[in-house]
């Protein structure tokens, strides 16, 4: 009874000992069976010594029994058999992981070494590598991390039963075909299976390398739910991010103090659109990438109205949409192909602050024009005030002078219009008092024929009992 293990790196055939460890066999056919162990990371390996898989989770600390799967996580372990004893003396030797107390899961171990019998006694060999032992040399020879776990991405594809000897238990339902991928293997930040590393390259190169296809896969990632127009695109290398501004700190001061490390195409501080105050970061782009380093370099914590400011190299694309490979980009709103996006702030920003001269102006334009009729108002009342001096009666001894007498004029004039006021509030008053009046009579009146018509209704019903009663 065998089955095959592709992989990665090349496929494994297994022979199977279905008379010495039969339950063993049964539960690693059926995992097989439900493709429990297709995308299994080899998630522990170590040289001249064994190699681990079979836990779905890829940690070491998951994993179940096919009885677990069918009956739940009560049944997650199953007791495994301790004889006939199988010694571990040889590479190649497959044999399923004790939990402890002799408790089988689903993760399993290939043997790489020639005689690992004392530190592996406790587990149960249940088959052996028939065919792929130059698989096993790949396996033995890979680069881990302190922790024994390899930089490459070596997993289980795929499991092929060549012939199942046991009878499915109660409540199995085999796929239709293979899964898919998870997002998890898909987003792996692992080195590929098909890369080429070599014992002379350094572990410090292999985590960068590790690091770079972490990066490539968190702008799959970005790209898949629409944060980024491709994960390929790259940011410009002459613009910085400068965030932990003062609030009161303007375009203008940002320009006037990075001026000194070149020349600035485009700064900006980032506003909110409906309250216009600062977010308190902006972007500042230079005409050439080496006076953007210079003042990323000098720049960084550097005191600014009062705040200590942080500077990095700009890592937003938002303003660009890529076209592809070979066909360059283009921004979200214009058709600006082959322009720096420092065109796109720089325009943006000139036309907004177009937009404020223009307002800016018109509003200077309105109240000039406005102080210029108040002014020939005034002219005018003056005008009218001087020629009604010279058409006034003659000089009276009781007046001390004419200031004197238009003072008494106004005087004479707001008496007149408040008396005038004061009259029509009377008849406003007497008015408003007859309406009211006559609103409480009405409603006295009806209140009245209410009470008429209730006594009438009584005395009715009253007769009316009295001649049923006389009736009997």
């Amino acid at each position: 009874m065998s089955v095959v293990l592709e992989t990665t790196i090349g496929d494994l055939t297994i022979d199977l000992f279905t008379k010495e460890r039969p339950h063993s066999c049964k539960n690693f056919l059926k995992l097989c069976k439900l493709k429990y162990y297709n995308f299994c990371l080899f998630h522990h390996v170590q040289s001249n010594f064994v190699a681990q898989t079979g836990d779905p989770t890829g940690t070491g600390s998951g994993g179940q029994s096919v009885y677990g799967i069918l009956s739940g996580k009560d049944a997650r372990y199953y007791e495994g058999e301790k004889k006939p004893k199988i010694k571990h003396d040889r590479p190649g030797l497959v044999s399923m992981v004790n939990c402890g107390d002799n408790l089988i899961g689903s993760q399993f171990f290939i043997t790489l070494g020639e005689d690992t019998t004392c530190s592996l006694d406790e587990h149960i060999v249940f088959g052996e590598i028939a065919e792929g032992h130059d698989v096993l040399l790949k396996l033995n020879e890979t680069i881990c991390d302190a922790t024994h776990r390899p930089y490459q991405d070596i997993r289980i594809t795929h499991t092929v039963i060549l012939e199942d000897p046991y009878s499915d238990p109660d409540g199995l339902i085999v796929p239709g075909q293979s899964p898919e991928p998870p997002l998890e293997v898909l987003q792996s930040d692992r080195i590929g299976a098909d890369e080429d590393i070599t014992e002379d390259i350094d572990i410090g190169e292999l985590e960068e390398k590790r690091q770079e296809k972490e990066a490539l896969a968190r702008a799959t990632i970005l790209e898949i739910v629409g944060d980024l127009p491709s994960a390929d695109i790259a940011p410009p290398e002459n613009v910085l991010f400068v965030c932990k501004l003062n609030p009161v700190t303007s375009d203008d001061d940002l320009q006037i103090i990075f001026s000194r490390f070149g020349k600035i195409v485009s700064c900006e501080v980032i506003r909110d659109k409906k309250s216009e105050n600062s977010l308190q970061y902006a972007f500042v782009e230079f005409d050439n990438q080496k006076s953007c380093e210079d003042a990323y370099l000098k720049m960084d914590n550097v005191l600014i109205d009062d705040r200590r400011i942080h500077v990095d190299f700009s890592q937003s694309v938002s303003k660009i949409k890529w076209l592809g490979k070979g066909r360059g980009v283009k921004y979200t709103d214009k058709d600006d192909e082959g322009k720096n996006i420092s065109d796109k702030y720089s325009k943006y920003r000139n036309k907004k602050r177009d937009s404020y001269d223009s307002r800016n102006n018109y509003i200077k334009n309105k109240t000039s024009i406005h102080e210029s009729k108040r002014h020939r108002n005034d002219d005018k009342n003056y005008r009218y005030r001087e020629s009604e001096k010279e058409e006034r009666v003659p000089y009276n001894k009781y007046w001390k002078n004419e200031k004197d007498e238009y003072r008494r004029r106004e005087k004479d004039d707001k008496m007149k219009k408040n008396y005038r006021n004061e009259g029509d509030r009377k008849n406003h008053r007497n008015e408003r008092d007859g309406k009211n009046e006559k609103d409480d009579k009405n409603k006295r009146s009806n209140r009245d024929d209410r009470d008429k018509r209730s006594d009438r209704g009584d005395r009715t019903k009253r007769s009316d009992r009295h001649d049923r009663d006389s009736r009997r």
